[in-house]
């Protein structure tokens, strides 16, 4: 056995394994004996067949099995006994030439070994990241009231309609087609044709070409409540007689309201209504400033960090891993963003390392369960029991690419969270249209 190191570039050593005979040998009559024991051939009990018959047929298998056994073990002894911070895996040199599998010959591989630069940067309050503090301004409490007491609002009777009221209608296009309390969003009508419906009361009736009024085919088929195919063959003038008009009345700015938001008896007053209203818009703006330094310390380390890649190495990688899904161009496409995210990983790894953050199983089980019922609440479902909550949850973990995202998802939590307590964070004001422009 010899083995030879050829040092392609600062972080690439290409490895030359020479194997004589010998080296295999005892594996490889080893392997053939346990195919022996386990062969069934025609006209030879279980395990009787002669050894010729077994090398012919499975001797080159043999043979290339007990190589690479061999392979693997130089591989990773060479990696251990010199500490390197491997990249990915071994990979069959370019170079390599073809071999012709014969017991007996001597053989000789090449393999190319990427390795990981150290990092060394620190983190301290030399280290500088910008805090956004968007301004919370009376416009913005304004809206967010509107926002709140919309959502608990109703449809009510309305007098005459407007643009983001609703009408029940019966239309009827004096060909056979009639259609009895179609209910009908204004906001879908074309802007061409929007005023032919405003200001129309009960009782109103007009006449409406309802290809140009609804220029949706399938949204124009439910509401005349036919097949979209039948759509072409019919007349589209349409008569629309209004039954009721309905519009949209917010909550009422009120103690039932109040009780409704947050619980009873917890809001009292208007003034303290407009203190939660407040309190959600500086929690929200906090959850925005937060994500934003990520972005900015993000790109701030990974630039302090200074990462060089073996490109080249890691190219022919992502093809070799993916077995065939990616052609080379499709990688080339990629490899911008996947370096990106790659020397992050690296820069996340060094920070943990740093702070000796952990990621226990629990932190991935309620990051998990913050997402299902994140997921419920954004089907209106707000009170979901935990049993449901936690349910939800170990389904999306048993799926071991959902699992890994949630890793990391906390392992970016618990970094991010470290450098906001060690660096200096330069705190600019900012309003929310400036800071909305910075993405």
């Amino acid at each position: 056995m010899n083995l030879e190191k050829r040092q392609i570039d600062d972080l690439t050593v290409e490895l030359t394994i020479a194997i004589a005979p010998e080296d295999y040998a005892a594996a490889e009559k080893k392997k053939l004996a346990e195919r022996k024991r386990n062969a069934e051939f025609k006209g030879f009990r279980r395990g009787m067949a002669p050894m010729s018959l077994i090398q012919r047929v499975y001797g080159e298998q043999a043979l290339v099995e007990s190589i690479n056994d061999v392979i693997s073990d130089q591989l990773d002894g060479f990696i251990h006994e010199n500490k390197l911070r491997v990249l990915g895996q071994p990979l069959p040199s370019e170079k390599q030439e073809p071999h012709e599998w014969v017991s007996g010959n001597s053989f000789t591989f090449k393999y190319d070994i990427a390795t990981s630069p150290e990092l060394t940067f620190t983190v301290g309050k030399d280290d500088k990241v910008p805090y956004y503090k968007i301004n919370v301004t009376k416009d913005a409490k304004a809206e967010m009231k509107k926002n709140i007491l919309g959502q608990y609002g109703e449809m009510q009777e309305g007098d005459s309609t407007g643009e983001n009221d609703y009408i029940i209608a019966d239309l009827d296009n004096g060909d056979g087609v009639k259609v009895e309390g179609a209910y009908i969003a204004l906001r879908s009508v074309a802007a061409a044709k929007k005023d032919v419906f405003l200001a129309r009361k009960a009782g109103d009736s007009f006449s409406v070409n309802v290809n140009e009024a609804f220029e949706n085919e399938t949204d124009r088929a439910a509401m005349l409540k036919v097949k979209k195919e039948e759509l072409a063959g019919l007349k589209p003038e349409f008569t629309f007689t209004i039954l009721n008009v309905k519009t949209f009345v917010p909550a009422a700015d009120e103690q039932a309201t109040w009780d409704k938001i947050y619980g009873e008896g917890v809001v009292k007053s208007a003034e303290e209504f407009d203190a939660k209203i407040e309190e959600r818009i500086v929690a929200e703006n906090t959850q925005q400033a937060n994500y934003r330094f990520a972005k900015d310390a993000r790109e701030y380390f990974v630039k302090k960090a200074d990462i060089a890649l073996p490109e080249a190495f890691l190219k022919r990688w992502l093809y070799s891993i993916n077995e065939g899904k990616f052609t080379m161009e499709d990688i080339e496409k990629e490899f911008d963003a996947f370096l990106r995210d790659f020397r992050w990983q690296m820069v996340r790894g060094r920070v943990m390392e740093l702070f000796g953050l952990k990621v226990e199983r629990k932190d991935i089980e309620e990051a998990a369960e913050s997402y299902a019922a994140y997921q419920y609440a954004m089907y209106g479902m707000g009170n979901v029991p935990q049993n449901l909550i936690k349910d939800f949850a170990r389904r999306m973990l048993d799926d071991e690419r959902q699992a890994r995202n949630f890793e990391e998802q906390v392992e970016d939590n618990k970094t991010f969270a470290a450098l906001r307590e060690n660096v200096t964070l330069e705190e600019k004001k900012i309003s929310q249209d400036k800071f909305n422009a910075l993405a």
